[in-house]
């Protein structure tokens, strides 16, 4: 078994992971949605579909596809924490109606905020699909 498949396959976990627990954040825990989940949901719910993709066909092409929607889930991420974290004003809150970006309560697991969980994530991903594009051994 190829070491970059292995990379996929294992950023293609992390995806469903993220999608699945999003899934459940919100509907069964009821929580809503801010204005920057819902972009970070936006990048992360098709790289579950892309990566399942391409490690069933064994196309290292869903990696570069992949890719540069890891990235801006990331960079969106990043804001969101930072913001939360109250490293950003809260004069920057792209949320303008409905839920509070930095206000509302967005932790889980006994304390830890669901943007630290979303970075983790996408920036594992992004790894893992640089890793699967290295060369491949001869």
């Amino acid at each position: 078994m190829p070491l970059q498949w292995l990379y996929l396959l294992t950023a293609w976990l992390v995806a469903t992971v993220a999608t699945a627990s999003a899934l459940f954040i919100g509907e069964v825990m009821l929580m809503v949605p801010c204005q920057l989940c819902w972009y970070q949901r936006i990048c992360m719910f098709p790289l579950a579909i892309m990566l399942g993709m391409a490690c069933c066909s064994d196309d290292r092409r869903g990696a570069v596809y992949a890719l540069p929607l890891a990235l801006l889930g990331a960079a969106i991420a990043l804001y969101h924490t930072l913001l939360v974290a109250e490293f950003i004003p809260k004069a920057w809150i792209p949320c303008s109606a409905g839920v509070s970006c930095a206000d509302q309560k967005l932790e889980i697991l006994h304390g830890i905020p669901i943007p630290w969980l979303s970075l983790a994530a996408f920036v594992a991903i992004a790894a893992l699909l640089m890793l699967s594009l290295g060369k491949k051994p001869q």
